[in-house]
């Protein structure tokens, strides 16, 4: 018998994300619920629990400190809202194809579209896809839709935008794409379908039909198994659906001589082994040979070539290479620098007797029967994986610039080169570029091309992000007489503008000081950090009134609380007047020294004794603190000294 294994069979992307997260969640000690079950597949749930990782069905029940784990199909807008409200850490796992469907339909909200959503309109992706658009319809085959689109209340310029389940088959949105053209004629749509999901079925379709037989592994709860087995039984009669080994019938393989087995993306890789375990017993028991089911499977999928990705066990570490068994004859071995892509770390570091490891095979060699391996080339291919999640997700990623050039700078993000244009690096036109070098930088992945091996980034993107919601915070947050610590960005004639954290506002020049002056830089220069209050503000126009002078600053206050009636202060000449001259007492104050308390004598004019500039000291004879007048005088003190 020949047994042929689907090379996509198991967890998918997306569901290996949501499952690692929770895992690793449980595992730093959490206290870890997940929102419906993370997966459709029983015995991951199970095996979660045994980490303590339990399910709820509303946010409601949300135990309080507890981590929820939003699975993979995502939720609606409405459910993240409710989280929010509890108070929980949301650890968000929906897969990144999903979320992006929830920026389609979202978007199409605000456009004032219609969402037309093909899919199952109970599965829990599709219900969370409808929470993000108030307005939606959904249709589970091309039959419902052209029922729908026929009817006399629906017109056809109706705006609408139509997306798909990414479990979806392809037929069926070829189909349902031919027959809203036909009726629409304002119709944006988008071919929503996972390509991983596409690439599983189409592989499935390929398989079965070169085999006798089918087994499809996987929870019958599960969108994704229940269309590979229907997907198979298109090709092939005979056709078994198991959610685990012990389902397995020895009479089901009487007569075959070749089955093929693919697995549902929510099936863990220890149940297909399980049932391959199980398969080579009854095969075993059935002909009495001697060859196990999993010696067929190896001989059928197994023969190494450069390129494939095997699963091997390490059995020993020599001086150069990392030994691993791969089930064959080849002897398979690691070489040391290929195993990972940081110099630094020793194999001994990230391996282990005994484990098992995926891996990439470079090199086979039938007359020696040696197999070269590479850990680093895999765990590359899968960073690339994540590259492009990152893209699709616009999530915000940790790099270290590396190098400048004249084009920009370029990151080292998980070991992958990324190249980020001066327009995107935040640093103004003519900027040092160079003093980037070494720092670690938020950015975000805006462009993948594995083909061209390029990936572009954008620190400017994240700066813009950040700001923007520091925005938003500062709109929803703003009254009269609101303090803020702020940087002055700019100057002008009539005031300065000082960025408050996101928002500038601006200070008139009439706010920045009690004295008088001629420009707003006599008092601030750009770059300055200062304190503000708000005076005013218009979230409409977007415009905010600010002050810097404070009571505290009113130079009349400040003497006010220094000096009284009696003190004899240090005095600057600051006017000579006919009837007397003013002196500066301290600045923005100044006080009158009568023509008759200039001198212990009589003198016919101020310049005859004093010139503007001069240092004298004076006496404080009376304060009228009602006006704001200071009286002086030089002649009480010249008397006091007689």
């Amino acid at each position: 018998m020949s047994v042929r294994l689907a090379e996509s069979a198991g967890f998918c992307f997306g569901v290996d994300r949501a499952m690692g997260l929770a895992e690793q969640a449980a595992k730093e000690g959490k206290q870890v619920v997940t929102l419906g079950p993370i997966i459709h597949n029983r015995h991951a749930v199970a095996h979660l629990e045994e980490l303590g990782v339990r399910v709820i069905d509303r946010p409601q029940d949300v135990p309080t400190g507890a981590a929820v784990v939003i699975r993979s199909h995502g939720v609606g807008r409405a459910v993240y809202r409710a989280l929010e409200e509890t108070g929980a850490e949301v650890i968000d796992a929906t897969c990144p194809f999903v979320k992006r469907i929830h920026r389609i339909v979202a978007q199409a909200e605000r456009e004032g579209r219609l969402s037309l959503i093909i899919g199952q309109r109970d599965h829990p992706e599709v219900v969370g896809i409808a929470g993000w658009c108030g307005n939606c319809v959904v249709c589970e085959s091309p039959q419902e839709l052209e029922n729908w689109s026929k009817s006399p209340e629906i017109p056809s310029d109706l705006p609408i935008c139509m997306v798909c389940q990414t479990t979806s088959p392809e037929s069926l949105w070829e189909m349902c794409e031919k027959i809203a053209k036909k009726q629409f004629t304002n119709l944006k749509f988008f071919d929503t379908i996972c390509k991983a999901t596409e690439y599983r079925q189409n592989e499935a379709a390929l398989l079965s039909e070169g085999c006798q037989a089918m087994v499809i592994v996987g929870d019958r709860a599960s969108s994704n198994t229940k269309r590979l087995a229907m997907i198979c039984r298109e090709h092939c009669e005979k056709v078994v659906l198991v959610d685990s080994a012990s389902e397995l019938e020895p009479a089901f393989f009487r007569g075959v001589t070749n089955v093929g087995v693919t697995a549902g993306a929510s099936t863990p890789a220890w149940i297909i082994k399980e049932v391959n375990k199980k398969m080579s017993e009854i095969i075993n028991a059935e002909a009495g040979q001697e060859e196990s089911f999993e010696a067929l499977l190896e001989q059928s999928i197994k023969t190494l070539n450069t390129g494939d990705k095997v699963t091997g066990v390490v059995t020993g570490f020599g001086a150069t290479e990392v030994q691993i068994d791969l089930g064959t004859k080849h002897a398979g071995y690691i070489p040391n620098d290929e195993v990972s892509s940081d110099p630094s770390i020793k194999p001994e570091d990230v391996l282990h007797v005994g484990d098992e490891v995926e891996v990439f095979v470079v090199r086979v060699n039938d007359q020696e029967g040696t197999c070269q391996l590479s850990k680093k080339k895999l765990d590359g291919m899968r960073v690339w994986d994540e590259m492009a999640a990152y893209a699709e997700e616009k999530t915000t990623v940790e790099g270290t610039i590396t190098e400048d050039n004249k084009g920009g700078l370029v990151a080292n993000v998980k070991g992958v080169r990324v190249f980020i244009p001066a327009s995107q690096s935040g640093i103004a036109k003519g900027g040092d570029m160079k003093a980037m070098v070494g720092k670690t930088v938020k950015l975000k992945i805006t462009e993948v091309n594995r083909a061209r091996r390029r990936v572009i980034g954008s620190i400017r993107a994240v700066a813009a992000e950040e700001r923007k919601a520091a925005q938003e915070k500062i709109w929803s947050e703003i009254e009269n007489g609101k303090k803020y610590h702020g940087v002055v960005k700019s100057l002008t004639s009539y005031g300065a503008f000082v960025d408050i954290g996101g928002v500038d506002g601006m200070v008139h020049v009439s706010e920045l000081s009690w004295n008088r002056i001629k420009t707003p830089a006599d008092v601030v220069k750009v770059g300055d950090e200062i304190d503000v209050f708000v005076i005013s503000f218009d979230p409409v126009k977007h415009k905010i009134s600010l002050g810097y002078k404070t009571p505290e600053m009113n130079p009349w206050n400040q003497f006010m609380t220094k000096f009284q009636t009696g003190d004899v202060v240090d005095a600057k000449i600051v006017k000579l007047m006919t009837f007397g001259a003013f002196a500066e007492i301290i600045p923005g104050v100044d006080g009158l020294i009568h023509i008759s308390q200039i001198a212990d004598r009589r003198i016919g004019k101020p310049e005859d004794v004093l010139k503007e500039g001069q240092e004298v000291k004076v006496k404080i004879t009376d304060i009228d603190a009602e006006n704001k007048r200071i009286s002086l005088s030089i002649r009480a003190l010249l008397e006091a000294a007689e």
